[in-house]
């Protein structure tokens, strides 16, 4: 049995951060917005118990990787003797904050939970996935979603179907480092959705990311030439919303190297939910 699954990017709509938690963790308010685009993943059931990876990403070990860590989680929770050939082909930047390692955790645990067999139900699955990295439960959820506490405080919300380019220049950004900043706001003032949605909202983040790098501030006014630029998360890339497909993609065939990027359309659905095998 096999199983090929789509691992799709995020980008954060606003992102306020309203204070700093005992455990050095911070409370924040955020808008996941799912895009059709991301990364995917192949598994096959291997009857031997353990877990393959493929193909090796450069700097992160097999044992630190969250697709990893995610199938193994799924195997001690649930008990389970089967392993697992995963092949990740990886579309999405490293620490571009798109969400691609938490996506891929996200379709991991969903993925392996069709594959074996086990049937656990979401409940279980977020309770596992949040345990493996703060963005992990809205990728199981799989909709579009407000996001409060460390972010793992999910309301689903329905947005418009917008036409998205994201733009990413060629740095990693440490999401480490930027919550570490003394420069950083941590005192946003909580709002509802209703007044994010009728007022917008911003990235507390963006200034110290463009202070710490330089280059995303170079990229953010460059796009913002064609529209209202935005950060997204705590990486290096940056979006911006079109009206249509085609407005999007004549801006992307002009992106300068060695930046890159990629249009994607906004869903309320995750594509992930509508690719597993649906159960008898």
């Amino acid at each position: 049995m096999a199983l090929s699954l789509p691992a799709p990017a995020k980008i954060n709509l606003f992102l306020h951060i309203t204070g700093r938690r005992a455990d050095g963790y911070h409370n924040l308010q955020t808008l996941f917005q799912l895009l059709d685009y991301g990364d995917q993943l192949d598994f096959a059931i291997n009857p031997d118990g353990d877990i393959h990876l493929s193909p090796s990403i450069p700097g992160v070990s097999p044992e630190n990787n969250l697709v990893y860590g995610a199938a193994r989680a799924l195997q001690q929770y649930s008990g389970c003797t089967l392993g697992t050939d995963i092949y990740l082909h990886k579309h999405l930047p490293m620490g571009g904050g798109l969400g691609g390692g938490s996506s891929d955790a996200a379709t991991t645990l969903l993925g392996l939970n069709a594959l074996w067999q086990l049937e656990l139900p979401t409940k279980v699955l977020l309770e596992i996935g949040a345990q493996l990295g703060a963005d992990v439960p809205v990728f199981v959820l799989g909709h579009t979603a407000w996001a409060e506490e460390i972010g793992d405080q999910l309301t689903p919300v329905e947005m418009s179907d917008d036409w998205y380019l994201i733009l990413t220049p060629d740095i990693q950004v440490s999401t480490a480092e930027v919550f570490a900043h003394q420069g950083l706001t941590r005192n946003t003032h909580p709002i509802k959705i209703r007044a994010f949605l009728e007022q917008g909202g911003q990235n507390d983040c963006q200034t110290v990311v463009e202070t710490l790098y330089p280059e995303v501030k170079r990229a953010r006014q460059w796009l913002a030439q064609f529209a209202e630029t935005r950060l997204t998360g705590t990486g290096a890339s940056l979006f911006a919303r079109f009206a249509s497909e085609i407005d999007a993609k004549s801006v992307l065939e002009q992106i300068p190297a060695p930046w890159q990027g990629f249009v994607a359309k906004g869903v309320n659905q995750s594509p992930l939910l509508s690719s597993l095998p649906s159960k008898k």
